[in-house]
């Protein structure tokens, strides 16, 4: 099975401009999250895919392997398709990593992957059980449903009053090829539009998402609030 790793990278966050490019501790966080990656033996290639020369510039300086890329994309996963449109390799599997988590660990990817010896998986992702009250009522922590089959129900933001067993959706997607370009051609849904959660225009369109459970809770720098509580913590350079 070939696997493809993918970390889009936007230097213009609304929320947190250049943060690829921030010092976490001596490296940036697009770097960290690269050489985080690097470390699943699973990945037969990994690409960093940007639309900035800033940040194209810095990846070369570390001799990373990065692809320039159209700067009117909506998500992450539309940069991820115009990457594997650009290549001439075929891939089985192709895994979109975030961009803004510095502290993924290698045997997430690694799980996701596993899932793909299943032929009839189309999408996978992560999810991680909430223990915190807090996260449970923060609108900022995307929630998953699934069923006892593991896939997807729902995902939302508010708390549901009919659950008692609660689970973060951590952000990190596997998609069979041909499967991503597909989704990349939906329509925007009523229901992507209002919660602003791309991964409910797949589920209305009746694409299935496989739910890997994992142990490992992700830390997302969406602003710089959030990197200000990740400097705290210490790294392995």
């Amino acid at each position: 099975m070939n696997v493809l790793g993918i970390i889009p990278a936007r230097y213009h966050s609304s929320r947190f401009p250049g943060k690829p490019l921030v010092n976490i501790h001596g490296k940036s966080m697009i770097q960290r999250v690269y050489e985080q990656a690097k470390k699943c033996k699973e990945l037969n290639d990994l690409i960093i895919a940007t639309d900035d020369i800033r940040i194209f510039t810095h990846v070369k300086s570390f001799n990373g392997n990065v692809k320039m890329t159209a700067k009117n994309h909506q998500s992450g996963t539309d940069r991820c398709a115009e990457i594997i449109q650009k290549i001439d390799k075929k891939f089985d599997v192709i895994i979109n990593i975030q961009g803004d988590e510095p502290t993924i660990n290698p045997q997430q990817i690694s799980n996701l992957i596993k899932l793909f010896k299943k032929p009839h998986i189309e999408i996978g992702t992560l999810a991680k059980k909430i223990t915190s009250d807090i996260q449970i009522n923060d609108p900022n922590v995307v929630k998953v449903m699934f069923d006892k089959n593991n896939i997807a129900l729902s995902f939302f933001r508010e708390r549901e009053k009919s659950n008692n067993m609660f689970f973060k959706h951590i952000g990190i997607y596997a998609f069979k090829e041909s499967i991503l370009l597909k989704i990349t051609k939906l329509k925007e849904t009523k229901n992507e539009s209002k919660y602003n959660l791309e991964q409910l225009r797949w589920l209305d369109n009746h694409y299935k998402i496989s739910i890997c459970e994992t142990v490992y809770d992700n830390i997302s720098v969406d602003t710089e609030e959030d990197l200000n509580k990740l400097l705290k913590q210490e790294f392995n350079t």
